[in-house]
């Protein structure tokens, strides 16, 4: 299928690693431009590498661009140095920030505060910016990659958790105030999925349980019907359908990617 994407701008927040540089790869073979956002230049750079070298030839469609979207004025500055070398942005792709998991005993009130800075927040205020030139221009698209602990409460991940639901409020009511203005935005909700983070969340499951690390890896995996976890690929692969001219008609959808591990309507 043919995704239409053809030097369509992405700009991508989270785009140095796991699925935001999986959607980079996915966008860049559509034939799309790409601005990568992450905290760090070294992983930027090291994302340029790995692009290039999987992808001979599209060094020339990539820009990087090194800022903590927790803070709003660097969002802008980001933003400003994206669509200087790409032009406007055609679509959003909000891969950003990612809230630690915590046992409960082990929450204080910063840990609050902080995963709605790293997630929350770092999605926010790149979200406000792009999508009122999108709505000005009477088009674009917007796709947060958000988590299943939005949906379903985990114990180790309950400020994550926090955060995560509130974007997908916020994807659904942006996609209803903009949806007059050419504007879809819609939500995937991954699972457990083979990325650097999936470590850290495998770590606080041991502690609560009081099991190994490979313990709480084979847990996870057999709570998953399709008996292993996802790729990154796989999530990609969704949300460049989502981004996509494809999916003219989608907006305002919360994408569960769980592999059935909890089973819901809704």
């Amino acid at each position: 299928m043919d995704l239409q994407l053809t030097q369509q701008h992405i700009l991508i927040t989270g785009g140095s690693k796991g699925i935001g540089l999986a959607c980079a790869a996915g966008f860049l073979r559509e034939g799309a431009r790409v601005s990568l956002v992450s905290r760090s230049q070294a992983h930027l750079d090291g994302a340029l590498q790995q692009l290039t070298s999987e992808l001979p030839g599209v060094q020339g469609r990539i820009g990087l661009f090194a800022a903590d979207l927790q803070d709003a004025a660097q969002a802008a500055q980001a933003l400003d140095g994206a669509e200087r070398l790409h032009g406007e942005v055609d679509v959003l792709v909000n891969c950003a920030g990612a809230a630690r998991r915590t046992p409960p005993d082990e929450l204080n009130a910063q840990a609050w505060h902080d995963a709605m800075n790293a997630k929350f927040f770092s999605y926010v205020h790149m979200i406000d910016l792009v999508i009122k030139k999108m709505g000005q221009r009477g088009r674009g698209a917007i796709v947060n990659v958000v988590g299943a602990g939005g949906k379903v409460a985990s114990p180790i991940h309950l400020p994550g958790g926090a955060a995560n639901a509130a974007l997908m409020l916020i994807s659904a009511g942006l996609a209803a105030a903009y949806g007059p203005r050419g504007v879809r935005v819609n939500a995937v909700n991954p699972g457990a999925t083979v990325t650097g983070r999936l470590q850290s969340g495998l770590e606080a499951a041991a502690r609560l349980e009081q099991i190994s690390v490979e313990q709480a890896l084979r847990r996870a995996t057999q709570n998953v019907p399709l008996g292993r976890l996802a790729q990154p690929e796989e999530i990609a692969n969704a949300v460049l359908f989502l981004a996509s001219p494809c999916a003219s008609y989608v907006t305002g959808v919360i994408l569960t990617m769980d592999g059935a591990a909890t089973a819901m309507v809704v």
